[in-house]
């Protein structure tokens, strides 16, 4: 749990570093001989990002692996069971792993660029190799990243729905409450019918009370909420999502023009000017503050757009329901996806800040093709996610408009489950 808990802060350092790092510019430049931020320098922040860079590399490639073989091990036969037969086993572990890890690395490139550089280059363990594999990480990051995103723009809008209270426009919402209250009473006296040796029938009513209750609740909440929570809030934060996702996609489109037209748009190679010696964004510190907020944006976007994946969808952690397995598996991919945040904005143009230490010497940066093709396919899933997303929902909502949505016409697979009726029987179309 200590290790988790590390990895997680871990995680958070990386995220917040490219923030840090982008407001410490600005403040630099606005007060360039201030001795009271005299503290605040290149060298300062470029210790930081090595130091993230490190730690990032730490907690992937040796604790996280320890302290999942930890809770696998039981102790070599022989020995005398305890914690430090435990570990004994789990250090034999990770040496086989990393050997075996080694070993694959220099195969394939023997296999692949069989020259006396290629074979001297994987001697050097600390300036070579470990750097080329965190550099694959990355990739495999922002991979995930391009897959995640796009979803997560687009699911943004549906779980800020579920946060906040909807207008009731064409809706009656005491009559939704006196329809899911008969369904309540019908669903109780049931159970309450039912004897206690029909386990089935009555689990599968307890499901089905527990649903309405959660209407229920629903229901009451909408009804007790003011007029300006619900005609005000909700469409000034939907504005706010759908502005900042527009600019993300503008952004990204105008990175696909600069890096068409100007070689010094690559994410690597282009030297820049060092800190506190030139703004980042043309519009000075409102931009910068504006690529803080997008920053931030795209990082939730993507943690909500990795849980909403069919493949991760049982990895959701739950309250007093989730195991140990699984909360490592969970901060592994938090941190590989932090770790990919600073890569994935500084490809996309989303921030102009050149990345320093370790996190600005991944090979595939330099590479035009994968740089072009990674924004114009960030490019084009945004936009066919959020097309999807918006098309649907005008569509639901014209359907229950018109009284149409008990006939089942959307291609929603929800709408086709079976409903309890007032009664407490099921219908079905």
């Amino acid at each position: 749990l200590f290790l988790s808990t590390f990895t997680l802060a871990v995680s958070a350092g990386a995220v917040l570093l490219l923030p840090f790092s982008i407001i410490s510019n600005e403040i630099l430049l606005s007060f360039p001989q201030n001795y009271y931020i005299q503290w605040l320098n290149g060298s300062l922040i470029h210790g930081l990002w090595n130091l993230a860079s490190l730690f990032s590399n730490l907690c992937l490639f040796v604790l996280m692996p320890f302290a999942f073989f930890f809770l696998e091990s039981e102790g070599f036969a022989g020995l005398k069971k305890g914690i430090r037969a435990r570990i004994l086993e789990t250090l034999v572990m990770l040496i086989l792993l990393a050997l075996l890890i080694l070993g694959i690395v220099w195969v394939a490139s023997a296999l692949i660029d069989n020259d006396a550089a290629s074979m001297e280059s994987l001697y050097d363990l600390w300036e070579f190799y470990l750097p080329y594999l965190y550099s694959c990480i990355s990739l495999m990051g922002c991979l995930l990243l391009l897959l995640c995103t796009p979803v997560g723009l687009s699911r943004m809008f549906t779980v800020m729905g579920q946060l906040l209270v909807k207008p009731t426009i064409l809706e009656d919402l005491d009559e939704q409450m006196y329809i899911i209250t008969l369904e309540e009473e019908a669903i109780q006296r049931r159970l309450n019918g039912l004897s206690s040796t029909v386990e089935y029938q009555t689990a599968e009513l307890e499901w089905e009370l527990e649903k309405v209750k959660c209407k229920k609740t629903n229901l009451e909440r909408r009804k007790k909420a003011s007029a300006w929570e619900r005609n005000l809030v909700y469409p000034a934060v939907m504005i706010l999502l759908l502005i900042e996702t527009s600019i993300s996609v503008f952004l990204v489109a105008l990175n696909i023009l600069y890096l068409l037209v100007d070689e010094t748009a690559m994410p690597k190679g282009s030297g820049g000017p060092g800190i506190g010696n030139a703004s980042l964004s043309t519009f000075g510190f409102v931009g910068a503050a504006l690529e803080i907020i997008l920053i931030f944006y795209l990082m939730v976007s993507s943690v909500v757009g990795f849980y909403s994946l069919r493949f991760f969808e049982n990895f959701t952690p739950r309250k007093d329901d989730t195991t140990m397995t699984k909360i490592i598996g969970n901060c592994v991919s938090i941190l590989v996806l932090s770790s990919a945040l600073p890569v994935m904005s500084r490809t996309l143009g989303i921030t102009r800040f050149d990345l320093l230490g370790d996190f600005g010497r991944f090979n595939w940066l330099g590479n035009f093709y994968i740089v072009l093709s990674y924004n114009l396919l960030f490019a084009i899933m945004t936009t066919l996610c959020l097309v999807r997303k918006f098309t649907s929902a005008v569509r639901e909502e014209l359907l229950k408009a018109l009284g149409l949505d008990k006939l089942h016409l959307s291609n929603n697979p929800r709408d086709s489950e079976t409903k309890p009726s007032a009664n407490g029987h099921q219908k079905t179309l």
